[in-house]
């Protein structure tokens, strides 16, 4: 009999979303690819099998009884690093203010670049660690990060120097993305800021970023110079993201078709014509319910119509300090109570959706053998519980590259 390294078995529901290698559209979304009273192999960081009765020898062997056992969660849509805390502008919000209008009163992006300017990489370090901390415990096991609260060349690259240093030492992989189109810095011209990003910013961070984004919104980047800056992230190896659409429908899903990007984040004001050139171009929409709720908007994406349209939809926090959360649970639940998400279409959305939203669905999203063993166990009978008992942290372990990182198993 041969030997494993860890032995899941008897998982009431095995979560495998096997047999695709597109992401997941229309009724695929709702295809989890269920095991009842079944178990899976752990060898080396990889999966090596997955079925009924599996007979292996482990010194670890972990009963799922009365469990679900399913991927780890992907958070596509992260602003990992940053300094200080926003936590004044919720009486703002409460009062009726916008995100503009606290934008305007030096809150918003233009308070925390301030704050993460100051800080050293060594502050950062430590309150981004936290934050990862916390993630690991809520069940992601990969998120993407991006820089954006700098500005200025000096802190874009201490931002993605810490990414990639917390890549190297915490458990969680992180893949960066290049935001340096976030906003524009006091005291600048946007068509000069938009020079800097292409001519100083993006020739320096190539090497530590993978994606290239910008927040192409009324009042900060037009379509154009976010065309312009996408497509120089582009002609340097950067693959386009782009936040679209979010507060006005300015053309940011077109154009998200236009450059080929990997992805379309937001989309709560997006037209149908966009929306459509999405679909011909399979870029997919990542929905971020996490920021409607605690801007307390009356309007969430219309996942549902982008479902039936045959956009493949992903789900992410969207962490960052005006919607700090970096539990994916409740993000599920969001997204089933408030854009009418089915638990399936849910966690497809937080798993093997997610993946493809960073490029990593080879790799990750789905359990299957050969694929790293990044899994979760979570202390309910089934998928459906997920959006159904919330308020609570569900997970129970956490296995990241074949090893077991949280474990609560125990108590």
């Amino acid at each position: 009999m041969k030997t494993v390294d860890i032995l899941i078995k008897n998982a009431n529901e095995l979560v495998t979303l096997k047999g695709q290698n597109n992401p997941r559209k229309k009724s695929e979304m709702n295809n989890l690819g269920v095991l009842n009273n079944s178990s899976i192999a752990i060898n080396d960081g990889k999966i090596v099998d997955i079925g009924k009765n599996l007979k292996y020898n482990s010194e670890k062997v972990i009963d799922a009884k009365g469990k679900t056992v399913m991927p780890g969660f992907i958070d596509p849509h992260t602003h990992l690093v940053f300094a200080g805390s926003r936590e004044f502008e919720l009486d703002m919000k409460l009062k009726g203010l916008t995100y503009m209008d606290i934008l305007k009163k030096g809150g918003g992006i233009v308070y925390t670049v301030n704050q993460t300017r100051k800080a050293t990489e060594k502050d950062l370090l430590e309150q981004s660690k936290t934050r990862l901390d916390n993630m690991l415990k809520y069940g992601t096991t990969t998120c993407e990060g991006k820089s954006g609260y700098g500005l200025n060349i000096e802190t874009e690259l201490k931002i993605l120097k810490v990414q990639k240093k917390l890549n190297e030492t915490h458990p969680m992989d992180i893949v960066p993305t290049f935001l340096g189109a976030h906003a524009v810095p006091q005291d600048y011209e946007t068509r000069d800021y938009v020079d800097i990003i292409i001519n100083d910013m993006i020739p320096k961070i190539k090497d530590l970023s993978t994606f290239c984004d910008v927040f192409c919104e009324e009042g900060v980047f037009t379509v154009d110079q976010s065309k312009k800056i996408l497509e120089a992230g582009k002609s340097q190896g950067l693959i386009p993201k782009i936040h679209a659409d979010e507060i006005v429908d300015t053309g940011g899903a077109s154009l998200a078709a236009d450059v080929g990007a990997i992805s379309a984040d937001h989309l709560l004001m997006s037209n149908d014509n966009g929306l459509k050139q999405m679909v011909k171009k399979g870029v997919i929409g990542v929905m971020l319910p996490g920021t409607p709720f605690s801007l307390m908007m009356k309007n969430y994406p219309s996942a549902r119509k982008m479902i039936d349209m045959g956009i493949p939809i992903a789900l992410a926090t969207d962490l960052n300090p005006n919607c700090w959360t970096e539990n994916m649970q409740i993000i599920i639940q969001l997204a089933c109570f408030n854009m009418k998400l089915t638990p399936a279409e849910a966690i497809t959305a937080a798993t093997y959706n997610a993946a493809c939203a960073i490029g990593l669905e080879n790799i990750i999203g789905s359990l299957e053998k050969g694929k790293q063993a990044d899994i979760i166990i979570l202390d309910c009978p089934n998928h459906m519980f997920i959006p159904y008992h919330f308020g609570i942290n569900l997970v129970k372990s956490v296995i990241k590259k074949g090893k077991i990182v949280i474990d609560k198993q125990r108590n």
